[in-house]
């Protein structure tokens, strides 16, 4: 009897001992089937072979995720990964799929597999819902040809806290601060196919292997990266202590309107606005009376400027820059990275190809590339302005550019509705505006920084 028992008590120690591995790592993968996983969404095929998960596309289906059955909070992932380079795919970290958020859809953070040209592996995708969190190219590019095709590929996530890093073949990809989710299931993800629409091919593989996980002491296995890569912050009217060492500040602190003043006016609007939730929302005339537009306190000359906004349907306001007060005698004016319900509000079939629709400098330069997560959906603006360079960006893509001053931008100011204001949007410097349009608008997260001009 007493043997029995000891036998017993080994097997047991021994089956509970199988899934971990040196210096506190659990493997989340046995190498032999897909206990502890469960599909989810699409009907992609995943199999075992050679100790290795296969992902593997089919058409007719939508994103398919092999998912684990348990959620995970803070974490150190690691994984190799090999992929066919006519398919895309990620590593979803803290997701869900609850039956109340479209019907199940997997959602959460996604860390990019991206094999095409464009390079973006180890960036951070926001899986229906916010979109790009952390795009490769314009926050680092060093990191664009960390992924090599046709080859295993190491991946790296540190999640703890809020904060979020990634390193593809051990170098830094991605440095995000977000607190959306706090926990939530690991999935791989095999991406839909549509020959119509995507270049990616019916029966393309992605590989995974030698997947495993850490949770305790997890200080100690963080890794530093020197220098750090650049940070980006997407928790709500917040500055980390690296945005603030980069000159960042914030013009919105989310509960006053402290640095803002009414257009043409020394105090706040006593009506249109109301500051509530970290938003600063424009109410409609129907139910307010009618409002005014916000002007910044301050002004700017050479700056980078972020800021996240909602629309409500049909909806029309926009974020101006280098706005001058009584100028030309027409009030408050300034160039205008328009926001604006595109399907819904009769703007946009005005003006010149597109120049008074989303993101386009308004009645000047329609925006092209542009992603936009939708109405009632929050997304995400910025403009750079230095040595008269100015940039506007949607959701992480540069979607215009253009030489304030240049001969070509004179041209198009004279074909515009803004003919005949000498030197209009030329100002040195000017204040940061928000159009109130009558409708419902929401802002938050705005942020600035000053930049030091080029020398020419």
């Amino acid at each position: 009897m007493k043997f029995i028992f000891l036998c017993t008590s080994i097997i047991a120690l021994t089956i509970g001992c199988a899934g971990k591995d040196k210096g506190g790592w659990v493997k989340l993968f046995n190498g032999r089937n897909l206990d502890g996983w469960v599909q989810l969404n699409g009907k992609a095929e995943y199999r075992v072979e050679n100790r290795e998960i296969v992902g593997i596309s089919q058409s007719g289906t939508p994103n398919s995720f092999l998912c684990t059955k348990q959620d995970y909070g803070d974490f150190i992932l690691e994984m190799e990964v090999k992929i066919d380079t006519s398919l895309n795919s990620g590593i979803q970290i803290r997701s869900h799929s609850l039956p109340e958020y479209k019907d199940g859809r997997v959602h959460g953070y996604q860390v990019e597999i991206d094999p095409s040209k464009r390079g973006w592996s180890g960036g951070i995708y926001d899986e229906a819902r916010a979109g790009w969190l952390y795009p490769v190219t314009p926050h680092n590019p060093s990191a664009v040809s960390a992924f090599r095709n046709s080859e295993w590929n190491h991946y790296r996530i540190e999640a703890v806290g809020n904060h979020i890093k990634t390193w593809v073949n051990g170098i830094p990809a991605a440095d995000l601060l977000t607190d959306a989710d706090a926990s939530g299931f690991i999935a791989l993800q095999v991406h839909a196919i549509n020959a119509k629409t995507k270049p990616w091919s019916e029966g393309a593989t992605v590989r995974w292997r030698n997947i495993r996980i850490m949770t305790a002491r997890l200080e100690a296995g963080r890794k530093t990266d020197t220098p750090p890569v650049k940070q980006v912050n997407v928790i709500p009217n917040t500055l980390s202590d690296r945005e603030k060492a980069d000159g960042w500040i914030l013009l919105f602190d989310g509960q006053t309107a402290a640095g803002w003043r009414g257009a043409l006016s020394e105090t706040f609007p006593g009506k249109g606005w109301n500051i509530h939730d970290g938003t600063m929302e424009a109410i409609p005339r129907s139910e307010s009376g009618g409002g005014n537009d916000i002007v910044t306190t301050g002004q700017y000359d050479h700056f980078e400027i972020v800021f996240d906004f909602k629309l409500s349907e049909g909806a029309n306001s926009g974020l101006k820059y280098y706005v001058t007060e009584n100028g030309y005698g027409k009030g408050a004016l300034g160039l205008e990275y328009q926001i604006l319900d595109d399907e819904r509000h009769p703007d946009a079939k005005q003006g010149r190809d597109g120049n008074r629709k989303l993101a386009s400098l308004y009645d000047l330069i329609p925006a092209g590339n542009k992603r936009f997560n939708g109405i009632g959906q929050w997304n995400t603006g910025r403009i750079i302005a230095v040595n008269g360079h100015v940039e506007h960006w949607l959701n992480g893509f540069k979607i215009l550019e253009y030489e304030r001053g240049s001969d070509a931008y004179r041209k198009l100011v004279a074909e515009s509705k803004f003919a005949g204001l000498n030197r209009f949007g030329e100002a040195p410097q000017g204040h940061i505006l928000l159009q109130y349009h009558n409708d419902r608008v929401w802002f938050r997260n705005i942020k600035i920084r000053r930049i030091s001009p080029i020398s020419q």
